[in-house]
């Protein structure tokens, strides 16, 4: 279970001990959502903040490794053409695999389009579950969200910090937090561990769902006791 650093912090902040609690996350990338809705929520980050090694990293791919990739197939196609002419221009015909990747990609591009919200969210940005989308990290650079349950309250709560320790932040604050009869928390029990989602479901109609679940035993008890 959570360790004594969390649940202290969990009691003070909620004023009463919770039922129970996870950390968790936004599995997926958040949707862009429409400009003008975007501008008057503030224009806030729709992306976590990541650390400087994960940049640094990408500057090494993209300057390194991309030359590196495209050289060594420029490579391979010249010496396909100089073997294709040597053989009389018969060369085989390559157009019908290219053809059938590309109507591969087109269908998947359709199926992408079918859901904008990406099973995020229930996809209306006006609703509760897209207005908290919006200012989600707003409230902390850091993916990591610690949803609390107590007897009439769901609450959420964020670290100010980019990075933490799920089982040893102390400096979390409660960032919003709903009514039982504004809110419910919709999971099963059961869930295969790594693989574990929930919903925040809200009563406006509109849901967010939540995944990454941290700690087995809390996010096993959360879940058994939102389903019970």
């Amino acid at each position: 279970m959570a360790k004594g650093k969390v649940q202290r912090r969990a009691r003070k902040i909620l004023g009463e001990e919770p039922v129970a609690l996870v950390w968790c996350e936004i599995h997926k990338p958040i949707p862009a959502p429409p400009k003008d809705v975007h501008r008057a929520a503030g224009k806030g980050r729709l992306k976590s903040r990541h650390h400087w090694l994960l940049y640094a990293g990408a500057v090494v791919f993209f300057f390194v490794v991309v030359p590196m990739i495209l050289i060594d197939h420029l490579g391979r196609r010249l010496d396909q053409r100089l073997s294709g002419r040597s053989r009389g221009g018969q060369t085989g015909q390559a157009c019908p695999p290219d053809t059938q990747r590309s109507g591969r990609g087109r269908s998947r591009e359709r199926d992408r389009g079918q859901d904008p919200a990406n099973g995020v969210f229930d996809g209306d940005w006006n609703l509760t579950a897209g207005q908290l989308l919006l200012r989600w990290y707003g409230h902390s650079p850091s993916p990591k969200r610690l949803v609390m349950l107590t007897r009439d309250r769901v609450c959420v709560a964020a670290s100010p910090r980019r990075r933490l320790s799920p089982t040893k932040a102390d400096d979390f604050r409660t960032v919003t937090e709903f009514t039982l009869d504004q809110a419910r928390i919709e999971g099963e029990a059961g869930q295969p561990r790594g693989y574990a989602t929930f919903r925040l479901a809200f009563a406006d109609g509109s849901w967010l769902e939540m995944g990454r679940l941290g700690e087995p035993e809390d996010a096993d008890h959360f879940l058994r006791t939102v389903s019970g």
